[in-house]
């Protein structure tokens, strides 16, 4: 008669989030992903892009001053229109030396041209880099041998021009899809604004917005990394990349509405804004890349490698012998005994 079986173990049995992953592969699929961002720094790569990303903001916005010094310096009626307006807005001495701040920026523009254009390259390199790397990490792709210094930064600065050129190019088709310039562009036309109709628009510029930043990211995910990846599955992470990146913008600004309002807010709410929203950006593009780098025709087995030629190595093992003391000894032992066993026999 067999004994009954025994009740199994309760450490033995899945948790709760085995049983969700066996049962729902998109979620198995998220938790692979996140596990791979996990493993990869992402939240590390993701602080060095939006540190990069806020410094070269500054060397920015001097080129931007540096460009609009020259469009006044160009234009001296627009420049005095300036003057004017500064010195009605603000009265007295402090007027006075605003007009005279800004008459020596103008005077300065090449210089500070120059000085923004140096620092944001090198801000704009360092960006680059530490953003194909990341890519480049949660794709799972790594250079055994990784190329010359000179041929890298060149690699860079091509990957920054034609990202600077596609972030304009979005840029400018999101502007366009903007509901306000849509309203402007029928009142043009003499057509009336109803309810029906601004509903429409929305629905459309919120499209518009959406397929723009789905070409953006695809292009990043599949593109930036310093290795070559699946276009197609940059694709499917770009578009879920866009969705999300929609959904963050309308929170951002309830947010930012919300926060503005006061006199701190009003002071540092823009800056933490714009960190905040760098900051979950980042993470959102190296998420969706790291979700595209576990679909199942991207997750290869890892190649076992070959086990290494035997090497047989002889030991030999050296025992001393008897020294000359030992030896003595042992003779003298010997003799003894053989002197005892003859008396024994006599007797």
């Amino acid at each position: 008669m067999t004994a009954p079986d025994s009740p199994p173990d309760a450490d033995d049995k899945p948790g709760i989030l085995d049983r969700l992953r066996a049962r729902m592969p998109w979620f198995d699929h998220v938790m692979r992903a996140q596990q791979r961002y996990n493993d990869c720094k992402g939240d590390f790569y993701a602080a060095g892009i939006t540190y990069f990303t806020i410094f070269a903001l500054f060397p920015l916005l001097m080129v931007g001053f540096a460009v609009g010094g020259f469009v006044l310096a160009s234009r001296p009626d627009l420049l005095d229109n300036v003057e004017n307006r500064i010195r009605a807005t603000v009265s007295g001495d402090f007027g006075q030396q605003l007009v005279q701040l800004m008459d020596s920026a103008i005077d300065s523009r090449a210089s500070v041209g120059i000085i923004g254009l140096a620092t944001a390259a090198w801000a704009g390199l360092g960006w680059m880099a530490n953003l194909r790397e990341a890519l480049s990490q949660m794709w799972g792709r790594y250079r055994e041998e990784p190329p010359g210094f000179l041929r890298t930064k060149l690699s860079d600065l091509a990957s920054l021009l034609s990202a600077f050129v596609a972030i304009v190019v979005t840029v400018a088709l999101t502007a366009l899809g903007n509901t306000s310039v849509m309203e402007n562009v029928l009142h043009w036309f003499g057509i009336q604004d109803t309810s029906g109709l601004s509903l429409l628009l929305r629905v459309i510029s919120v499209l518009v917005s959406v397929l723009v930043s789905w070409l953006l990211f695809t292009l990043v995910i599949a593109r930036l990394p310093r290795e070559s990846v699946s276009f197609r599955s940059g694709v499917r992470a770009g578009l879920i990349a866009a969705v999300a990146f929609e959904v963050f913008k309308l929170v951002a600004s309830i947010y930012l509405r919300s926060v503005v309002t006061g006199p701190a807010g009003a002071t540092f709410g823009p800056v933490l804004g714009l960190m905040v929203f760098a900051y979950i950006t980042a993470r959102l593009v190296l998420f969706s890349t790291a979700w595209a780098a576990t679909t199942p025709e991207n997750m290869g087995e890892d190649p076992i490698p070959a086990p290494g030629p035997a090497v047989i190595q002889n030991r030999i093992i050296t025992r001393p012998g008897l020294g000359p003391l030992q030896t003595t000894a042992a003779v003298a032992v010997g003799a003894l005994g053989a002197l005892g066993v003859s008396r024994f026999r006599r007797r």
